[in-house]
């Protein structure tokens, strides 16, 4: 079972220590009481200062914080009575002790009106349970905290509930309520899913807003890593849904040719796309099942997620920043999961919706990465513009994060309900025993559908030949069931599909894609 943070296991995190001019005016900066200003202006004129020098690996980390074990690791609790603005209704704040997987510091400041104080690491935030006997060695004289979480009474009015939690490289959650933690989201990705080493920007300084009662909570956050820096700011509002305005700007170091903006990372072990023959009594288990894509034209394409056998890139182009996109959690019932730990159904999709800035022409990439178990966060989607990243040069993104639920952002559509497959033909006649051929069955639900005889199926796959398409009427209300079979490539290449229903010219549901390797299921089976 999973427990814990994911996806920061094989982040290599980085804080640079410089002795230069801009590391004083930090220190200075971080002595309790000091006066300056500070603002999203002011940090992305630091940031493209740090661009122009050049990036020195971190410190190696403390042997004694790094051979950590997970159970020591977290054995080590914060007391939420020394939390930031613990005498406040509002949000309230604690901090993460450095160790295990996650032992770079990063600085930490509050800003109250005009105000910047330092919150340097103090080891009496923290008790130490067993089986730890006392704060590791050489603890009190750790560089910063690991990270930070944020409570607010987003389910019960007298119950602070965490929400919110920045840890490890870039990573950060969001959920919304009734919600628990899933996928993640990230401030920048670097050739993920590429033919080279992914490269892990990291956040190494943060500064929080003191909030007024009912304001936002209000973020700002130093990103660096040996290709880019970066400066944002996260304005969040928690709630029903949590949402989060997101403006960064970006310095490149070097060439960025595939920049992964608004990157969120998943994790689909199994479920209807399989694999086959999984040895366990949970039918799913995924922290998502799809990518939706809203294309400028407002085009939604639904991309059912797979466990595949080596890592595929699939790519959604578009002439203009898309309306949104997100990977979503669409099966939210317990009984699709039988998970009482875990609670799959109550995990978060994403929804990203670009605002303005230099987003321009390019793609929504989808990257598939084999995993063995849920411990792995194995799916990242972002967007990648078309005119990459010229050393030297800068880029603004501004986008809304939004946490979903049941409400899809394309509720105007028919969308997916489901997703299956099997071998095709029927029992007993030749074309059976052709394991390769296969059925798609998709379940589509939504407006519109009240009348199958108006409703027309849209087929087609580049590679491989359709055998059937056809449309048949499900006995839940407003649902129709869309019924393909496929006869891959004779070479074996793959087959890209694409389906939908529409009526008059006019789509009446989401466009389902799906691509089908046929030497995955010589995997599978």
């Amino acid at each position: 079972m999973r427990h814990g943070y994911r996806g920061t296991h094989s982040s290599p995190l980085g804080v640079k220590q410089r002795a230069s001019g801009l590391t004083v005016l930090l220190l200075l900066l971080a002595l309790p009481g000091c006066v300056a200003a500070m603002d999203l202006a002011m940090l992305a004129e630091r940031a493209q200062a740090l661009a122009d020098q050049d990036w020195q690996a971190p410190p190696a980390a403390d042997p004694a914080l790094a051979g950590l074990s997970y159970d020591e690791y977290r054995a080590i609790r914060f007391d939420a009575k020394r939390a930031l603005w613990a005498d406040q209704s509002g949000f309230r704040v604690q901090f993460f002790h450095p160790g295990f997987l996650f032992n770079e510091p990063v600085q930490l400041h509050e800003l109250d009106g005009d105000t910047v104080r330092g919150m340097p690491f103090n080891p009496d935030r923290f008790r130490f349970d067993p089986p730890l006997g006392g704060p590791p060695v050489l603890a009190s004289e750790a560089l910063g905290y690991a990270g930070f979480r944020v409570h607010y009474p987003i389910n019960r009015p007298d119950l602070h509930d965490e929400f919110l939690v920045f840890l490890g490289a870039s990573y950060f959650r969001l959920i919304g309520q009734g919600q628990v933690y899933g996928l993640s989201a990230r401030g920048l990705a670097l050739d993920s899913g590429g033919a080279g080493p992914e490269e892990f920007p990291v956040f190494r300084e943060f500064w929080l807003q003191r909030p007024a009662p009912g304001d936002p909570l209000r973020i700002l956050a130093l990103l660096d890593s040996p290709a880019v820096t970066g400066a944002f700011e996260f304005k969040i509002e928690p709630g029903d849904p949590s949402s989060m305005l997101i403006d960064s700007r970006l310095f490149a170091r070097r060439d960025l040719v595939r920049p992964g903006i608004a990157p969120l990372t998943s994790m689909f072990t199994h479920g209807e796309t399989g694999p086959a023959l999984v040895d366990d009594f949970r039918p799913r288990v995924h922290d998502s099942d799809g990518l939706l894509v809203l294309s400028s034209r407002d085009e939604a394409q639904w991309r059912p997620l797979a466990n595949r056998g080596q890592v595929r890139l699939s790519v959604f182009p578009d002439d203009a920043p898309p309306t949104g996109f997100g990977l979503l959690q669409r099966r939210r019932d317990f009984a699709d999961f039988q998970d009482l730990e875990a609670r799959y159904d109550l995990r978060p999709g994403k929804w990203v919706e670009p605002l303005d800035g230099d987003w321009g022409a390019g793609q929504v990439e989808l990257v598939e990465i084999p995993t063995a178990d849920e411990t792995f966060d194995n799916i990242v989607a972002f967007w990648v513009p078309e005119r990459p990243i010229l050393a030297g040069e800068s880029r603004q993104f501004r986008y809304r994060l939004t946490t979903v639920s049941r409400k899809p952002p394309t509720d105007n559509l028919a969308r997916v309900l489901a997703t299956r497959t099997g071998r095709a033909g029927i029992p007993g006649e030749p074309r059976w025993r052709k394991r390769h051929q296969r059925r798609f069955v998709v379940d589509f639900h939504g407006p519109g559908l009240s009348d199958i005889d108006e409703v027309e199926l849209s087929a087609e796959t580049r590679g491989g030949e359709l055998l059937e398409a056809r449309l048949e009427r499900m006995p839940r209300d407003l649902t129709i069931r869309a019924v393909i079979g496929l006869a891959p490539d004779a070479e074996g290449g793959p087959s890209d599909l694409r389906v939908f229903l529409h009526a008059e010219g006019r789509a009446l549901s989401e466009v389902w894609t799906f691509v089908w390797y046929p030497d995955e299921l010589d995997r599978q089976l």
